[in-house]
């Protein structure tokens, strides 16, 4: 019984923890953004969550924040390569094409991480902002301090689901899985 009330307090907090810093926004002038991908519609547009992600890297890079939007993904069950479709979205706000880096191979948020920090060596840039639904946020960090990313600062999309409930169960396991990495 102790067990389990343990089990649910520590789920609790952790969760609380998790809301908390992705609602938090950590906005600084970095080197670059990176949004995360998410599910292209069978129409070929992006789903309302990339959108909502796509959207606020606008916004923040119209405001100076990046000069630079790395945009990650991978070809999702729909068929969609998400970085081309997330690119091409991008280019409807009229940020530049050599501002706007493609990673096709960012099947998960790991992977994004890893493949962010070669593109980040590459063009000798130091510091990013990570872009993703709130819930999300607090595990990006970790993956990004993982792989050796020191200055990682963050935004989250602009958009609430009731999905979002399944999502803090997976991002607390998920988290750990990445922890223990």
């Amino acid at each position: 019984m102790i067990l389990i009330f343990a089990t649910f307090l520590w789920f609790g907090i952790h969760t609380s923890i998790i809301v908390f810093d992705g609602l938090n926004d950590e906005l600084e002038i970095t080197d670059t953004a990176v949004v995360l991908g998410n599910k292209v519609e069978l129409n070929g547009q992006p789903s309302e969550r990339l959108k909502s992600r796509l959207d606020r890297a606008a916004q923040l890079y119209e405001k100076g924040y990046f000069k630079y939007i790395i945009v990650s993904g991978g070809i999702g069950k729909e068929g969609f390569d998400e970085a081309e479709v997330m690119k091409e979205y991008l280019r409807e706000f009229e940020i530049p094409e050599d501002h706007i880096i493609e990673d096709s191979e960012g099947y998960n948020t790991y992977m994004t991480a890893e493949n962010a920090k070669v593109i980040m060596n590459e063009m000798e840039f130091g510091s990013v902002m990570v872009i993703s639904q709130y819930h999300h946020i607090t595990r990006t960090k970790l993956a990004f301090k993982k792989v050796g990313v020191e200055q990682v600062y963050s935004a989250h999309a602009k958009i609430f689901e009731y999905r979002d409930i399944y999502s803090l169960v997976r991002e607390f396991i998920a988290y750990y899985k990445y922890f223990l990495k």
